[in-house]
């Protein structure tokens, strides 16, 4: 699937459906006072069992049409159909979703105001069980990495205004029949735009693009599931509180909101054997489950000023957590592991946020036939921003370091997490400057230096390259002939705004009268 679109808007998440269910998740480039055009090129071959009847396609990409955003969206979708077989896939995929096609409407459900469950009975001549996550945050949620504890959101609410709370740790948690199926730590996407906007043009964050599937092997779910009947499946999202003791615990909501959709993708046996007679039809009995609470460990330290004002405010979160759910066929664990040390001074116009989140997902074929395989993940993020606000001007002063690095031995077919069949290893990151003045009722400009560094092992191919962009010019690419292909972005100008958070969703709010 070839995606090519051109508009004039900051930047807009968008999702693409086949009928009910999502198959892509994208967003848009950051503008230039130019516009922008971008194309993006995606393997689809994982939802083979969608496209082997008609479908209707819905793509959703929001957008903004007032006064000062006049620009009009332009998307072109091209599809590519071959017989080549790359790799197998699943048989049969149901999605998780608000299931709105019909109505000609996207299928997200929005957490935490949505009822997320679905029922669905699942076949019987299923041998294999993989759900695929999609999530993201927005609005409060969109930088959760950096959000604080609840009770100290109004810390500085005489200078940058309140803050956004739950903490910077976040839980994605799948469950089947109201059980704990799995979970997800996910991912800090950054979309263009974010943090300080000269750090993406025309390099753009990691997945900006394509954000991946996490996905959780179910597969020891289905002795349960195969009864015939009707079973549940719900993802909810959840964040921290911190306790009247100090301790942290699950908070069981988030702030709004998240984009929550999933597909469970179905493997038929090859022999079409039933795995359930009908003489043993009924309630079976479920997993074996050992699924502790997440050990959590939380400091916080707020100091005042001279004058009695909030000046500084430190925190930090470090989680543990560990799953195993097993039936007489199947194992499924996960080990997990998350770091997030923050830190406000300047009466909270300077932040910096040091976080960490590795694990292990492992999903294992037990009896004859035995064997595993496994996915570790680590994904570092490092971001320090500070804010300069006047009555009729503001700056952003921001540097980043971040990176994704995956390695798996491969799973039943394409994996949405990894994008490829069998063993794979990832490695990609970032680092960067940038800044940023906006001045009331003349405009604003950016500069930005963005290195980006990107290699993998797949399908026995080794792919590697290196790119540095500076003040929106492609200044190094390790890829002979490639310089030419991204366009110079001669001016980084565009309009001025009242607020850094008006502009990027976090960070102060209206200047002090």
């Amino acid at each position: 699937m070839t995606v090519t679109s051109s508009g004039h808007q900051y930047d807009r998440l968008a999702l693409m459906y086949l009928g009910d269910a999502e198959v892509f998740r994208t967003s848009t480039a950051e503008p230039t006072s130019s516009g922008i055009v971008w194309t993006y090129i995606k393997e689809m071959s994982q939802y083979n069992a969608l496209w082997q009847k008609p479908q209707k396609l819905i793509f959703d990409l929001g957008n903004i049409i007032t006064d000062v955003y006049t620009g009009p969206f332009n998307v072109t979708l091209t599809a590519h159909f071959s017989k080549t077989d790359y790799a197998p896939t699943a048989d049969m995929i149901l999605p998780i979703s608000a299931k709105r096609s019909a109505s000609n409407s996207a299928s997200a459900f929005t957490v935490p105001t949505d009822n997320t469950t679905v029922a669905y009975t699942i076949p019987n001549t299923v041998s294999r069980a993989v759900v695929a996550v999609s999530a993201c945050g927005q609005s409060q949620e969109e930088f959760w990495w950096s959000n604080v504890f609840t009770e100290d959101t109004e810390d500085f609410g005489s200078t940058v205004g309140e803050l956004y709370g739950y903490s910077p740790f976040r839980e994605i948690q799948l469950y089947i029949d109201g059980i704990l199926a799995g979970v997800v730590w996910p991912f800090p996407v950054i979309f263009t735009g974010g943090v300080a906007p000269g750090f993406w043009r025309p390099i753009v964050g990691i997945d900006a693009f394509d954000l991946r599937q996490p996905e959780i092997d179910i597969s020891p779910f289905l002795p349960l599931l195969q009864d015939g009947r009707q079973h549940s499946f719900e993802i909810r999202v959840t964040g921290l509180n911190i306790t009247a003791s100090g301790d942290a615990v699950l908070a069981e909501t988030v702030g709004s909101y998240w984009v929550v959709t999933g597909n469970i993708f179905l493997f038929v046996d090859d022999q079409g054997s039933s795995h359930t007679s009908e003489s043993t039809k009924g309630r079976m009995p479920g997993p074996h489950i050992v699924a502790p609470a997440p050990v959590f460990t939380v400091n916080r330290q707020l100091i005042r000023n001279a004058s009695g004002g909030n000046d500084t405010l430190s925190y930090s979160v470090t989680a543990e957590r560990t799953l195993t759910i097993s039936s007489p066929a199947y194992s499924w664990s996960q080990r997990l592991s998350f770091s997030n040390f923050g830190y406000l001074n300047q009466q909270g116009y300077s932040q910096v946020n040091d976080q960490n989140t590795s694990g292990k997902n492992t999903i294992s074929k037990l009896g004859h036939g035995h064997g595993s395989n496994s996915t570790s993940f680590e994904y570092p993020l490092l971001v320090n921003n500070t804010y300069g606000i006047t009555a009729n001007s503001l700056s952003i002063d921001a540097w980043m370091t971040r990176g994704l690095d995956i390695k798996s031995s491969g799973g039943p077919g394409i994996s949405t997490y990894t994008f490829v069949a069998g063993p794979s290893e990832l490695h990609t990151s970032q680092s960067g400057t940038a800044n940023y003045k906006s001045v009331t009722g003349t405009g604003s400009t950016s500069s930005g230096t963005t290195k980006d560094e990107f290699s993998s092992i797949s399908n026995g191919v080794t792919y590697s390259r290196r790119v540095e962009a500076a003040n929106g010019t492609i200044v190094l690419d390790s890829q002979p002939g490639k310089m030419g292909e991204s366009p110079k972005v001669d001016d980084m100008r565009a309009l001025g705004r009242q607020s850094v958070r008006s502009m990027l969703g976090r960070g102060p709010g209206s200047p002090p009268s």
